[in-house]
Order: C-alpha cells, then sequence, then structure tokens
C-alpha cells in the first residue's frame, strides 16, 4: 500500500463532543461553533455548567430550553446536558473525545490552555478543541448582550429571536 492511498477507516462509534459553557444567554457565537463543531463531530453535547462564582439573569432551566429552541426537532445532533462537577469527568462519562472551547481573543487562549492541560491530566481520553469564534460575532459575549439589553439596546441579530424575546420581557424594554 503507498504512502498516499487514502485508508480507509470502520467508524461505527460516534464522534461525540462536548460544548460547555453558562449561555446566560446563548448568542449567535455560541449557535456558530455549535453548527461548526457539528461539521467535525457527529453529535454536540452542549452542556450549561452551574457556576457558583456567577449571578446569572436565567435559570439554568430557562438557559437549556433557549439552547433548545435554537435548533429544530429535526436536528437530533444536539443535546442539552446540564453538569455541576467536573467538566472532564462528565465528557468521559458520556463518551465525548473532545470538549470543544470558543475563543474569540489571544487574551481568552491563557486561561483555556491552562484549563485544557488540567483536563488532559485528569483524562487523557478526552482532547480539547479550539474553534475560533467567527469574525461576525467576534466582538459579542453573553455579558455584553446582558448589558447593552438593560439599558434598552438593540441586540436582535446578535442572539435568537427567542432569546431577544426573553431579554425584552426581562429588562422591560424593546429588542
Amino acid at each position: 500500500m503507498s504512502d498516499y492511498e487514502p485508508m480507509i477507516q470502520q467508524e461505527t462509534q460516534q464522534r461525540i463532543a462536548v460544548y460547555p459553557g453558562t449561555f446566560d444567554p446563548i448568542t449567535m457565537g455560541h449557535l456558530d461553533i455549535i453548527k461548526r463543531a457539528l461539521n467535525v463531530f457527529d453529535r454536540v453535547i452542549v452542556v450549561v455548567a452551574q457556576n457558583p462564582g456567577k449571578q446569572s439573569l436565567f435559570s439554568l432551566e430557562e438557559r437549556k430550553e433557549m439552547i433548545q429552541q435554537s435548533f429544530s426537532a429535526e436536528e437530533t445532533r444536539v443535546e442539552v446536558d446540564e453538569v455541576s462537577g467536573l467538566l472532564v469527568n462528565y465528557a468521559y462519562r458520556r463518551g465525548a473525545k473532545a470538549i470543544i472551547r470558543g475563543l474569540r481573543a489571544i487574551s481568552d487562549f491563557d486561561y483555556e490552555f491552562q484549563l485544557a492541560l488540567m483536563n488532559r491530566r485528569i483524562e487523557r481520553e478526552v482532547e480539547t478543541v479550539f474553534l475560533m469564534t467567527g469574525f461576525r460575532w467576534i466582538f459579542i459575549s453573553s455579558s455584553v448582550i446582558k448589558e447593552v439589553a438593560s439599558h434598552g439596546g438593540d441586540v436582535s441579530g446578535l442572539v435568537p429571536d427567542h432569546v431577544c424575546e426573553r431579554l425584552r420581557k426581562r429588562f422591560m424594554l424593546g429588542c
């Protein structure tokens, strides 16, 4: 067999990735990462993390619901779940081979790199895959969205319509 002949692999196991975040709320940048991860993985489990250090605008259940509403019923390759505790242990238990991390700027990399190394030390079977946020969404974050919406700013087009509506109701403002 030549070095240049393609190798055919019989893969019977799904390639599963976990994409964690607080998603308070989910943004178009998050959705961009999920959709691009689906180009690489068979399934993506979007995991809503409980972060006791952060005061969330939306409850855990509301955040999970908003993520689920962002995908049609036909999109069976995206699952939404929640996690408390070590994410890498959750990923391993679920059979995931990778944890997806989105990067917006070089400043994100230092922290994410440290997390990736620690996760690798804890569970060698789970890789960390970094995906750059699309240029179109590089400036947005859930924190920025909440700040703008809380002051009556227009965040339409930066979050899904159903999220914009929830922000409008939460802040009693227009979207």
